[in-house]
């Protein structure tokens, strides 16, 4: 029904009254309006008005065509502006009616190019009248905001007629040209035959589509046990603009966007490159379908930029995308405050200034829309380093970090026991351990009660085919306790086998290092495995039960190790890091991580005190 969309327009406007004074239209009393045009006061409605005039004959048509006659003849109160004949020919009405017929049985109005684009385009909701002061802005039906003056809307000048002026239901306007349509970045993006394949993903029916919105709707009643509703309101919805996927609602007009557009070349290279990190085992549900969305998403994740967040004086030195977290989350989001992902200019990944030649904006097309800026581009400046191929933390001592203990079966209970007491303690604040670990001072001591001592961790988030460079940090006994013994800072050796599962969904496992010993009194980056592949990705995956875990063990700890004192079968692991391959190296001193060519380089000091306290 027509007056369906109406009231969601509607309920827009009186959204839009209360925005500020730079909508004074909406701020207008409605005796203003009414007073202002008492002088061109007709009898009959909108529609009675274009309907009896044969200049407006193939306005009139478009508008019977597709139902506005009917709004146009109701109570509801319109500003319409009508182009005469002379505008709109009667081929440009009959081709409008065709593309409003072919479409209408595949889309909505809202989504109806004829409805949207140029019915709703000359139609706003009440009286907006004219003066030679007027300086407003309107919103027209399709929710544009439109500037209005007393001689032009929106650039369309408005012509002197003598069928100008109030009537039954609201104003008439004669425009001398069709009021022009600016579309939205989303709206553009599938205008653009460059730019095809990011709009088939952006507009693809898995993600936009419409939705049944019954809070808004009126129940009529309960039949057969179902809400029956009187009036039923839908909206269409792009689940893409959540804060899961961009985080950026595209075809929002009173928000105002730059979005970074592959042309189709570049996506299709992207494509070609990217789809190996992203192949899943057959035993993910929708496989396909998942590595066809991250895949795609990998591309278009940090290429949109709130003008809110980003002034033309920032965007000289950074460009923080609508996905990149605020310095005061980052180290809570990312595990460091330095990993500056989805930013552009100042981030580990990204030392280029977002406009200057390297830069991730630098060499676009812009194409100016009513939201925003559409910035069509056929080189790709932005490094997976700082986007999706993402450095992954597991901090030992996070929420569901700890995948099991090591257990012994107990025969009278039928059931096992936990060998190993794991115990949450926190680096002592003045000595030189504080703040060296990444992902803050808190770490677990697992404290061994058997033979051994094992833990297994919970891995999320990897990339398949993509290499990782694997550590396990592991701070010494003196960073927790000062009170330390030299038996309780002893060395242990650590043997760590990572799971995975294989294309078919079923396990394998590759034994990452055996016998590896620690070094007392540092906090030790321990690299176990350099470029380490795994076959299929997990990223982007909500795991119960997740299907990538490493287990470290000290298991080549012999009991004559430990009656000689050489080791310890207790274990202080603050963290497993999994490094992208190439962008980290350990030295005696240091534990770096940085960007594959010229960004900066971040350094973690390995801690090696000068003057380690005496035994106690």
């Amino acid at each position: 029904m027509i007056t369906k969309s109406i009231k969601h327009i509607l309920a827009a406007s009186l959204l839009c009254c209360g925005i500020g004074a730079a909508f004074t239209a909406c701020t207008d009393t409605w005796d203003d309006h009414y007073q202002g045009a008492q002088q061109g006061a007709h009898e009959g409605t909108l529609w009675q008005a274009l309907k009896g005039n044969s200049n407006f004959s193939n306005f009139a048509s478009v508008l019977e065509a597709t139902g506005y006659d009917k709004s146009l003849a109701s109570s509801q109160v319109f500003t319409v502006f009508a182009p005469t004949n002379d505008q709109l020919s009667a081929d440009q009405a009959k081709a409008l009616i065709d593309s409003y017929n072919s479409q209408k049985s595949t889309v909505d109005d809202d989504d109806n190019t004829v409805i949207k684009e140029f019915v709703r385009n000359h139609i706003a909701l009440y009286n907006f009248s004219v003066s030679p002061s007027t300086n407003d802005t309107l919103v027209m039906m399709n929710g544009k905001y439109a500037p209005l003056s007393g001689t032009a809307v929106a650039g369309s000048p408005i012509v002197e007629s003598p069928v100008n002026g109030l009537y039954s239901n609201g104003l008439l306007y004669t425009v001398g040209s069709q009021v022009a349509y600016g579309p939205n970045v989303f709206e553009y993006l599938r205008k653009d035959a460059d730019l095809d394949s990011v709009a088939s993903f952006l507009y693809s029916s898995r993600f936009y589509r419409r939705e049944f919105q019954a809070d808004e709707s009126v129940a009529g009643g309960i039949e057969n046990g179902r809400t029956v509703y009187l009036d039923s309101v839908f909206r269409q919805v792009n689940e893409l603009f959540g804060s899961n996927f961009l985080y950026a609602r595209l075809s929002a007009e009173d928000s105002t966007y730059w979005v970074l557009a592959p042309t189709n070349e570049v996506w299709k290279q992207l494509i070609d490159e990217y789809q190996q990190y992203f192949v899943y085992d057959d035993k993910v549900e929708d496989h396909d379908s998942v590595a066809y969305t991250n895949s795609r998403l990998a591309i278009m994740q940090g290429t949109i930029f709130s003008r809110t967040q980003n002034s033309d004086n920032a965007l000289r030195d950074s460009a923080m995308s609508t996905l990149a977290e605020l310095s005061s989350f980052r180290e809570a989001y990312w595990g460091a405050p330095f990993l500056r992902y989805y930013q552009y200019g100042d981030g580990l990944y990204s030392t280029h200034k977002p406009l200057q030649p390297g830069g991730v904006l630098y060499g676009t097309t812009n194409v100016e829309c009513s939201n925003g800026t559409v910035m069509k581009t056929s080189q790709w400046n932005i490094n997976p380093l700082n986007t999706f191929n993402r450095l992954v933390m597991i901090n030992a001592n996070g929420r569901g970090a700890i995948k099991e203990l090591s257990k012994v079966y107990n025969k009278d209970r039928k059931d096992y026991d936990e060998t190993v007491e794991a115990v949450p303690v926190s680096i002592l604040s003045g000595t030189p351990y504080y703040g060296k670990l990444l992902g803050g001072n808190r770490l677990m001591e697992f404290r061994p009660g058997n033979d051994t001592t094992s833990v297994t961790f919970n891995i999320r988030n990897v990339l398949s085919n993509m290499g990782y460079d694997i550590y396990v940090v592991t701070p010494p006994a003196k960073a927790v306790d000062s009170m330390a013994t030299k038996i309780q800072c002893l060395p242990t050796k650590l043997t760590c086998w990572m799971y995975y599962n294989k294309q078919d969904g079923t396990k394998d496992s590759t034994l990452l290092i055996s016998g590896k010993e620690t070094t007392p009194d540092i906090i030790d980056y321990i690299k176990v495995y350099d470029d380490f592949k795994f076959p299929c990705a997990s990223y982007g995956l909500t795991e119960e039960t997740p299907q990538v875990y490493i287990k470290i063990s000290t298991n080549t700890v012999s009991e004559r190790d430990l009656l000689r004192n050489r080791y310890t079968r207790t274990m202080y692991i603050s963290s497993v890091l999994l490094v992208p391959h190439g962008t980290s190296w350990t030295d005696e001193e240091n534990f770096y991580i940085t960007p594959h060519g010229d960004g900066e380089t971040y350094y973690l000091s390995k801690c090696n005190p000068t003057n380690p306290e005496e035994e106690q």
